[in-house]
């Protein structure tokens, strides 16, 4: 019989993705309190009962009520609050009105008692309060009869064409023998041995070229629905699968020609810090009005990945933000994959999630883990 699972703070269910398409999963329920993540994820999973509510008015009862799970019983959760800085002292940290939002993933777990759960959020959650907030986290599960470990993957490692580290928390009632997944590909060009294992080789990264190569290179405030050829690679006909023939999301963003100039002056990779003083704007980071490399991973993709005063995310070719479909490309989202609403929500779609590819290997080893449990 499939295990059950909840997925807290879902976004679009891009850490659903995996789990859906594992036999033996089945992903029952999703809490989302944005309206059009949400009905994003509707969209994509339209078997889950989604929650569309504060996580504060979901319990046990409501939950195993309205999502008619066979067993009653959740036997899995996933998912990650966003973690702010706040108190670590002790256990301080269920009390502390900035941790709000890990206090109600914390009683959920502690209300349902599933057999294993998931807790991923950004890297840098290790290091917050000098590492403490992690220590205390993992304290607090391990009081709830977890086993509990913790590791920071990067989505690169794992086929999505994006440097992404996050850290992942697993706890399981059983032991402490879960096995993380293996990389299946490496930064170097050349296949290398598995750091994990003695005979397996890594792939290499993947490239901006390798996942947007079959994309038309629009300009500035273009859009286009056609592809521009047939899949270049083995990415690209994985992307592919369902879409059919029209290209969606595939809509340039607009910028003004003083911006469109300082672009145009860019070399693959290189930042406005580069320029010659007079070109460079008066305001911004080390990290913004930069270009992407052609032929490397993209860094990691935020909600802001069409506005170049944000991040690094110009076009290594076209002096211009990504387009929507481009940054779900880069974080691993099919083509057939269908966001909602205006472009800055879609953009926020698919800059907060967790990439479908991550999610596979992590269900895959999760299934390994319990099968025998």
């Amino acid at each position: 019989m499939d295990r059950h699972i909840l997925d807290l703070f879902a976004g679009v269910g891009g850490l659903s993705y995996g789990f859906d398409l594992k036999n033996g999963f089945k992903v029952v329920c999703a809490n989302e309190i944005l309206p059009d993540m949400a009905e994003a994820y509707k969209l994509n999973h339209p078997n889950v009962t989604v929650f569309n509510c504060d996580i504060k008015e979901l319990n046990k009862a409501r939950i195993i009520g309205e999502s008619q799970t066979p067993t009653n019983q959740i036997n899995i959760i996933v998912g990650g609050p966003p973690c702010q800085a706040y108190s670590t002292v002790g256990k301080r940290l269920l009390d502390d009105p900035r941790g709000k939002l890990f206090q109600e993933y914390y009683r959920l777990l502690k209300e349902l008692k599933p057999e294993f759960f998931l807790f991923e959020n950004v890297s840098g959650l290790t290091s917050m309060n000098g590492g403490n907030l992690i220590k205390n986290i993992i304290d607090l599960f391990k009081n709830l009869g977890y086993f509990t470990k913790y590791r920071i993957l990067d989505a690169a490692d794992y086929g999505v064409p994006q440097h992404r580290e996050r850290v992942i928390i697993v706890g399981s009632v059983y032991d402490n023998d879960y096995e993380y997944p293996n990389p299946t590909h490496s930064g170097s060009r050349e296949l290398q041995k598995d750091i994990f294992s003695d005979s397996a080789l890594l792939k290499p990264h993947l490239t901006i070229e390798e996942a947007l190569s079959d994309l038309p290179l629009i300009k500035s405030g273009e859009e286009s629905i056609k592809y521009a050829s047939p899949p270049q690679n083995a990415y690209q006909i994985e992307m592919r699968k369902s879409s059919g023939e029209i290209l969606l999301d595939h809509n340039a963003p607009y910028h003004g020609e003083k911006l469109q100039n300082l672009m145009n002056m860019l070399g693959d990779g290189e930042c406005a810090h580069d320029l010659p003083e007079e070109h460079r704007p008066s305001s911004g980071y080390k990290n913004t009005y930069c270009k992407l490399w052609w032929r490397k991973p993209s860094t990691t993709i935020t909600r802001n990945f069409g506005t170049p005063s944000s991040s690094r995310c110009i076009h290594p070719i076209c002096n211009r933000g990504l387009t929507t479909r481009e940054g779900a490309r880069l974080q691993s989202f099919p083509d057939s994959f269908r966001f909602y609403g205006s472009r800055v929500s879609k953009n926020l779609q698919i800059g907060n999630a967790v990439p479908p590819l991550l999610s596979m290997a992590l269900a895959e080893s999760i299934y390994a883990y319990l099968r025998n449990k």
